[in-house]
């Protein structure tokens, strides 16, 4: 009976998502011709927190202690699932944006929107005028304080574990000076997972670390910044497979709650 119930209600808030955001999504692109985003970045921010709730997930940010939030950033995180981008859109309080595939800008209403609000396009085919004009619209996004989404490991995770991280994003990082934030998205994974369409109850946690510095840094640091980045973002996230796999094994053991910054 609660097997059938957890599908039936999967089945009912994809079609709930489906119907808000196949109908608020025109609504956000066409003000997007008339009007700078930044000026209706609250009814955007709407948009994702609903995305969220409708999926039926519950979202709780962390901020470390070191985190800066007035600094233009790249928040480097993980990727689990298709709703990663509106959690963290939830969750970064500054005016953020992402590297997106330019495939996925041909995508009905989803591409219109990050076509439309300034995502900087990523080449599938990494030609060298292409990658160009990549580097020149992240600085150009930097230079107008748009901080920007970077999932590095370039893919979605299919077992709930952090994959390596590829260069590219630490690279830039590296050589424009943009400092660094370690995200980890912890309870993706249990909420929704790429390949399956069911919608479990969760809580997804944000973790925005410390900030990390970028100025000073060499070409030939820039591998034992992706370790260093891929060790803080990981570290909840194995913590919550562990758990999770301790649970359903019977062998749980309640740990003291942190604060809800």
């Amino acid at each position: 009976m609660k097997r059938a119930w957890l599908v039936f209600r999967s089945a009912a808030l994809w079609v709930l998502s489906g119907l808000h955001f196949f109908i608020v999504v025109p609504v956000l692109v066409f003000l997007g011709i008339f009007l700078d985003p930044r000026k209706h970045d609250w009814l955007q921010r709407g948009l994702c927190r609903r995305i969220a709730f409708l999926s039926g997930a519950q979202v709780e940010v962390r901020r470390s202690p070191g985190f800066d939030p007035h600094r233009t950033s790249f928040f480097m995180s993980n990727h689990v699932n298709l709703f990663d981008p509106f959690m963290l859109y939830c969750a970064v309080p500054q005016f953020v944006r992402g590297w997106e595939l330019e495939s996925h800008f041909k995508i009905p209403a989803y591409g219109w929107l990050m076509k439309r609000f300034g995502n900087v396009p990523v080449p599938d085919v990494r030609r060298p005028s292409d990658l160009k004009r990549m580097w020149r619209l992240t600085q150009d996004a930097v230079d107008g304080g748009t901080s920007l989404i970077i999932f590095p490991e370039a893919k979605r995770t299919r077992d709930g574990h952090v994959d390596q991280f590829q260069d590219g994003g630490f690279r830039v990082a590296q050589q424009l000076g943009i400092p660094i934030v370690p995200v980890s998205l912890v309870g993706s994974f249990q909420h929704h997972r790429t390949g399956h369409w069911m919608l479990w109850p969760a809580k997804v946690t944000v973790y925005l670390h410390d900030t990390i510095e970028t100025k000073g840094l060499r070409k030939e640091d820039v591998p034992s910044l992706r370790e260093r980045a891929h060790e803080i973002i990981a570290a909840p996230v194995e913590e919550a497979l562990r758990q999770s796999a301790d649970f359903e094994g019977g062998n749980v053991e309640v740990l003291p709650k942190g604060n809800n910054l």
